[in-house]
């Protein structure tokens, strides 16, 4: 398949907007949605489950985009969201502001828009106990002021 990471199965592409079809309105999809043809509106993936878009070369979205990860070959006219990856082939082009946490990007793809990458925060710093007073320092032993005489035993 496009551009897939062999190393996590990505989900089953489930749904096709096949070469030569055109779809206008709100898209949302579950598992993965392959688009070869023209969609005009907004195609969403559902945040509960992993999803993924494939946006063949040849197809065309002109709307925004999300989805956990994001595989362009084609031309995509709108924000994208990639949750979690975004791949953009050597034939993609984005018209739009792109956020994404992972980018792969092949010599010839194209983004005209500003690329925001998605830092996930470092984890939260633990606060370390107060630092603890330093003892008083050691005092000088103390002289008897007082003579100790033999026992009398005569």
């Amino acid at each position: 398949m496009l551009g897939i990471n062999k190393k996590q199965a990505p989900p089953a592409i489930r749904s096709a907007i096949g070469v030569g079809m055109q779809v206008s309105g709100r898209c949302s999809f579950q598992d993965g949605l392959q688009i070869e043809g023209t969609v005009l509106g907004d195609v969403t993936g559902d945040e509960g489950a992993p999803s993924m878009l494939l946006v063949h070369e040849g197809g065309r979205v002109e709307g925004a985009i999300s989805a956990d990860h994001i595989v362009v070959a084609g031309l995509v006219v709108g924000p994208v969201l990639a949750r979690e990856r975004l791949e953009l082939l050597a034939s993609g082009r984005i018209e739009g502001d792109v956020r994404y946490k992972t980018l792969e990007m092949q010599p010839g793809a194209v983004v005209a828009g500003q690329l925001q990458p998605q830092v996930t925060p470092p984890p939260p710093v633990r606060e370390l106990p107060a630092p603890v007073e330093p003892a008083a320092p050691e005092a000088a032993p103390i002289e008897p002021t007082f003579e100790l005489r033999p026992d009398k035993t005569e």
